[in-house]
This record gives structure tokens, sequence and C-alpha cells, in this order.
């Protein structure tokens, strides 16, 4: 577990160590709504994944240069090299052909199921049996909802949610635990069938980048050990930088095939997910992507000879207006303007209201899983009553002749439902609320139907969806949070459309699209990725200006008020995730002052004793420790982490003397395999007390280049020094190098680097910071 508070003393270690462990009892019986934070600058962070209270670890994104290492590049041959490249490559294309395949089974399985169960409660309606209508209906989202939370709190709770913030968490060097395991990906993908197929207000946008991100992460595994699926020849990518790697090609793949966007798939994953960044990486990233679209294209084509039942019908793209000319003049700029002030306020509003009802629910969660599934049906129930119910609401309309689309429909696809009225007519609010959330989207963004919804309908959607918004988001199944926001978004938009129609000239549509579009901005923060989605959805680069603006303004007012949905996640989860801005107050402090409130760093030597390294693993929960050789004049060697020293441990690779090994004894116990694998806790590892006097010669295991930072640096520069390059361990050396000065000052890890950890220790600085705030 990451934790930096070194000890000098053994003994004072072990008493600690006590203290420590009924801190962590106390901390795990709490919800993650509720977790507290100890206060010492570096605690163990303690961060809710799933449904429990889970240690949480960096990870090792640091190219360790050691011996081994640097002799295993040295003999490596061109043709290995390539080799490598080559299966990196493979890999990629493996993500987007498997995403693609994925994501049309989930949406044919979506289609189908929605369509005919649409189908048969309209045949209900027809017949006028509204009773039994009801009770197919709300019966049918009752199962799917039971199918869906069921598999996701009894088999895989990491599978609930978006899973977008864990991505983000990971991808910026924090651990998270059965995130990406083989039980996840399947619940994963059954729990979004289920409850997309239920109606529940939620998307399978977001569960498809969590499984894109499952199946990069399988894949560089070699498969998945707890089911004894694995290929040894991946072995090679199972590491915490080529991970890395990977599971970005997922996320963006998952994104491409969420919204049929190859390049906002790529601009998801620089904008929004990773943290660490490079040329190499948009090259794999973005031919996942394309082999995501074209899997989904040839599908597709494939499906529309009708083949794949109810899928297939609406295309690649949901809101094509490529032939449509839009015009906007100067006048315009002001209903833009106003959706841009709407939408960044309704954003704010809804994290801040969402942030309150998460929180609630997490106190009944924790109750018992039972409790959790109650929850989960008890939402799905409501959602149903609402949908089927509204409707009888509404006013019948009659259908306009000179449109050459039938109306009513039949019940399938189309702008037009006829629901309980007379031939004729049509339902609008039907229109909207009984249908797939696909076509949902097509009939609110639909051109040129200034007229066909009325203005009470269009109240009552939006508010409808403000509230299942809040509370279908955070229960126990696989959700996602940009339909709901579309729907919402695209409710004012329509209604702001309606009141500026006197005095603009833009399309009630295009109106829908852009309050959508403003209010995700509002939400999530997103302006380039949320831009590039909505041209690539709508397939028309005239919009591209107003698309600008709105999305500017929208972030902009919203991060006036609270930070994005995905943050305040990851501050409920408790999940240490670097922020990419430090503090201002982080430049006036240095990281000297911070090693000075931490107890002394513990070292190692060159060639240590195992019973020394036994203690220190045993009485210590840090994972790096900085080698120091020399009595007379101490220089540092470099830094051995954890999982290294429980490598050796467990190869019994002791010498009977103090002395250095050979370089050929290095290479004949260890791999480069053996020193990217976690090997597990030092209680499992048992060592003789003969072996207790025995030594370990730690040379060829040492990090010889760390990074280290001397002691007057700023905080603020540390820290983004420390996130940019993507460390796990910083290490402080003094201003002044002279005998007598001891090499090292202290040791910096994200604990020590987040603004709350450090508030703990000087308080005066969050006073002048809200002194500065209220000048």
């Amino acid at each position: 577990m990451e934790e930096t508070n070194q000890f000098a003393e053994v003994a004072t270690v072990n008493d600690m160590e006590g203290q420590h462990n009924n801190e962590e009892e106390r901390e795990t019986e709490s919800n993650y709504s509720l977790l507290k934070r100890n206060r010492t600058l570096s605690s163990t962070s303690v961060a809710i994944v799933g449904a429990k209270v889970s240690h949480i670890e960096s990870l090792d994104y640091e190219i360790n240069e050691n011996d081994l290492f640097k002799h295993d590049w040295r003999k490596r041959s061109r043709v290995q090299t390539l080799q490598y490249v080559f299966i990196k490559w493979t890999l990629a294309l493996l993500v987007g052909l498997l995403t693609g395949g994925v994501t049309t089974f989930i949406s044919l399985s979506i289609e189908n199921i929605s369509g005919y169960k649409l189908r048969s409660t309209v045949n209900y309606i027809d017949e006028k049996r509204y009773l039994m209508g009801f009770a197919f209906f709300a019966g049918a989202n009752f199962l799917l909802t039971l199918v869906a939370a069921f598999l996701t709190v009894y088999f895989a709770p990491t599978a609930a949610g978006p899973g977008v913030p864990e991505i983000k968490a990971y991808l910026n060097g924090v651990d998270t635990p059965n995130m990406f395991g083989a039980t996840t990906l399947f619940v994963k993908i059954i729990g979004s069938i289920g409850a997309v197929s239920a109606g529940l207000d939620l998307g399978k946008q977001e569960p498809l980048i969590h499984i894109g991100s499952c199946i990069a992460s399988l894949l560089g595994q070699g498969g998945s050990d707890s089911y004894k699926l694995s290929s040894h020849w991946l072995r090679y990518f199972n590491n915490d930088r080529d991970k890395r790697d990977l599971i970005t090609y997922g996320s963006s793949s998952g994104v491409c095939a969420a919204f049929h966007a190859p390049v906002a798939g790529v601009l998801f994953a620089l904008e929004e997910v990773a943290t660490w960044w490079r040329s190499a990486l948009i090259w794999r990233t973005f031919f996942s992507t394309a082999v995501v679209v074209v899997v989904l294209r040839v599908f597709m084509e494939y499906c529309k000879s009708g083949s794949c039942g109810l899928f297939g019908r609406g295309g690649l793209i949901m809101f094509d207006v490529s032939g449509v000319i839009v015009r906007y003049h100067v006048v315009d700029i002001i209903p833009v303007v106003i959706i841009g002030v709407i939408g960044g306020l309704l954003g704010s509003l809804y994290n801040h209201v969402l942030h309150k009802v998460l929180r609630l629910y997490n106190l009944i969660n924790e109750k018992g899983k039972l409790l959790k599934l109650l929850l989960a049906l008890s939402v799905s129930l409501f959602t149903s009553i609402c949908i089927y119910g509204l409707p009888f609401l509404a006013k019948c309309k009659l259908c306009d002749s000179s449109l050459s689309e039938s109306c009513p429909g039949t019940g399938e696809t189309g702008n037009f439902k006829q629901f309980n009225c007379p031939n004729g007519y049509y339902n609008d609010l039907a229109t909207l609320l009984l249908t797939t959330k696909e076509d949902a989207i097509r009939n609110i963004f639909s051109l040129n139907t200034a007229t066909e919804f009325q203005v009470i309908s269009l109240i009552i959607f939006f508010l409808l969806y403000c509230i299942l918004g809040v509370i279908t988001f955070g229960i126990a199944v696989p959700s996602g949070i940009f339909i709901p926001i579309v729907f919402m978004g695209s409710g004012y938009g329509r209604l702001l459309g309606i009141a500026m129609r006197p005095y603009a000239k833009i399309d009630q549509g295009l109106y829908a699209v852009l309050g959508a579009a403003s209010l995700m901005a509002g939400s999530m923060r997103m302006t380039v990725t949320v831009c590039v989605i909505f041209l690539e959805l709508t397939n028309n680069l005239l919009l591209l200006p107003i698309t600008m603006l709105v999305l500017l303004i929208s972030k902009s007012v919203a991060d006036c008020f609270n930070p994005s949905i995905y943050e305040i996640i990851l501050e409920l989860k408790g999940l240490p995730f670097l922020e990419a801005h430090p503090e201002a107050w982080m430049r006036i402090i240095t990281v000297g002052e911070l090693a000075d409130v931490k107890p002394a760093v513990v070292t190692l030597q060159g060639i240590e004793k195992v019973r020394r390294i036994v203690e220190v693993l045993k009485y210590t929960t840090h994972n790096g420790f900085p080698v120091v050789d020399g009595v007379m004049i101490p220089e540092l060697h470099g830094l051995v982490l954890r999982t290294h020293l429980l490598l050796v441990l467990k190869k019994k690779w002791f010498l009977n003397e103090r002395r250095r090994t050979e370089e050929w004894e290095v290479e004949e116990k260890f791999t480069w395999i053996d020193l990217a694998e976690r090997w597990g806790k030092i209680e499992d590892i048992a060592v003789t007390k003969d072996e207790m006097e025995m030594y370990v010669d730690l040379h060829p295991l040492i990090n010889t280049t760390p990074h280290t930072v001397v002691e007057s640096m700023s905080v603020a520069k540390a820290m983004v020094a420390f996130r940019k390059v993507g460390l796990r361990h910083m290490i402080i050396v003094p201003k002044y190098q002279a005998a007598g000065v001891f090499p090292v000052v202290g040791i910096l890890t994200r604990q020590d680097l987040r603004a709350c950890n450090i508030l703990n220790f000087f308080p005066h600085l969050a006073k002048s910071k809200s002194s500065k705030n209220g000048h």
C-alpha cells in the first residue's frame, strides 16, 4: 500500500502500525461518502471501489532503470524490438475489433429487446387494454432491471456506474482493484443490456468506455488468471506502463463505439482521462478507433437487410443534417449565449443535486445488498409509471397532411406515435417517452418540426428527465450519464427555441442540439470532445461556430460553482486523483517543509541483511526505499521497490556473506517478467531463522536514476513534475551536498502532494487563501 511516512526505528514503526490497523478497521466500516482522512501528511489511501472500502496503491509508471533492465535492453536485438512494436499494434487492432464486436452485440440486444417490448405494449394500448399494457411494460422493465442489478450487486459491484472516474484515476496513476477483470466485463455487458432495455434514464455510452478498457486490460495481462485463461506470449505487456497505454486505447475505442465518432474517441482520451500522453499513443489510439468504426459499419451494412431484427435501421449518424444549410445572423448570437449560460447554470446545479443524492444512496446501500437491489427496482417501477402514464396527460394533435412521413407511425420508428389517440392524430409526449433512447433523440432533434411538440409536453419531458436523471444515476446497475444530459438539455433547448421563435431564425431542432451540448459542457466540463462528438453525430460543419461558442460559455459559467461530475465522483470515492493545476498557495511552501513534518526516512544499504528487509517490509507500508551506502560519506545509489524486495524473499535469493553478485547470477534467478509482476504481501512469505542472518545484494534491482528534487523547490512545481512524468516516488535531496550531510531529506508520493493532506499540517495556508479570496 502507498505510504510514505517512513520511520527511523522499527520499534516506533511497530507502535504506529498497531494504531494504523485500528484506523484501517474503522475506515473499512465506513461508506465511501463518509471517508475520513488521517491527520498525517502521508496517509494510506482508503477509497471505495465497487461496494467496499479498499486500500489503494499507486502504479509504477516510471521506467525502473536497474542493472537487469539495462542488460535486457543491451542484448535485445532489432528483431525483438520490432516484435515488441508489432505486438503492440496487434493489441491495438484486437482492442478495436473486440470493442466493436461487443458494442454491436450490446446495441443489437438493446434495440431488439426494447423494440419488441414497446411493440407489445403499443398493441395492448391499441386494443384499449391499458392496465394490461402497463402490467406488461412495467413487468418487463422490472425483470430486466432485476437481472442487471442482481448481477451487479452479487457478482461484480465494480460494474456499477459509468466506470469513467475509475479509468481517470487509473491513468492518473492510481490502482483501482478489480475494475478491469473478466467478471466485471461480463456483468458490465449483460447489465448494460438489461438496464438500458428496461427504459431506465441512463445510457450505454459510459459503460462502453469501461468495457473497452476491460478488454484492453485483459489483453495486456494475457487473459484472466482467475479463470485460468491466459496466454504467456502476452505477458510481456503485463506491467503498469504498457497497461496504461492499452487502457488508453480501450477507453478511446469505447467512446468511438458509443458515439460512432473516431476522432472524438482520441480527443476524449487526451482531454478527459489520460494524464500522460505522447505522439506514438495518438497513432495507436486513432488506429483502434478506426478499427471500431470499420467493424460497426460492416455490421450496420449487414443488418440493413433485416437480418438483425429491429437493429440497424437508424444508421451510424443519430442526427444527420448534412443536407441542411444552417443560416444564422448576428442577432442569433443572443439566444446562443443564453443557451450557454443556462447550460452552465443547470449543469452545475445538476452536479450539486446529484452529489447530495449519491451521498444519500451510499447511506442506503451500506445497509446491505438487498436494499441496493430494492433501490434499483424501486427506481425502475417509478420510471415505468412515469413513462407509461404521463403521455395520457398530453392532448392529441392532428397530423399534418403535408408531411411525407406516415402519421401516426406504426409503433416501430418515426416521429408520430398514436398511443391512445384516434386515427389521424398522434401523441407528441408518447413520441418522446414511449420509444427507444436513440429514436427519442432523433425525434427531439428533428428539423422543420416547429409545431410538432406542444409546450406543455416539452415541459413535462424536461422535468421528468431532470427527476429521473438525478434518482437513476447511482443505483447498482451499469449506467451512463450522457443520455440523461442529452434529454434534459434538448428539452430546455426546444423550449428556448419556441420562446425565441419570433426573434431568431435558428431551427428548433438545432436549439435542442445546442441545449444538449451546453448541458454536457456544464456537467462534464468537456469542450473539444463534446464539440467533435456533436459534429460527427450531425455531420454538418456549419454548426461548428455556434457549438464552440455554446460550449465555451457553458463551461466557463459552470466552473464558477463546482467541479465536473467525474471529479465529484472521484472525491466521493476517495480516489487520490492529482489535478492538473496546483493550488496557488502551493507556491509559497517548499518540499523541504513537507519533509520536516514527516518522520525520518527509512533507507536500506546496497548489501542488506535479510532480517532488516523483513522488518522494514513488515512494519512499514510504503513501496519505495532509498538505498544509501557509505559511513563517512553516505551516497544515494537509487531506489528499490517493495515488490522487488518481496520477489527476492520469495525466490530466496540470499548470500551467505556480504558481497556483490555477478551478472550471471542475477540473470539466472530473475527475468523482466518477474520484475513487472506484483508479489503479494510479506505475511505470505516464510523466512527461516537461519535465512534471517543471510544477505541480499540489492544493487542489481536498484533504480539508479530515480527522480529527485532539491528541498528548496516549491510544492507547486514538484506536483506538476510528479503528475506529468507519472511518478510514484520523488526523492527530496539536500540543497547543499557536503560531508556529514545525509543525501536524502525525504520522499514524496501523491498523498504528500494532495492539497487536503497538506492543509492538515499547514492550516495557515487555507486561512491565507480565504483572506485573499475575501479581498
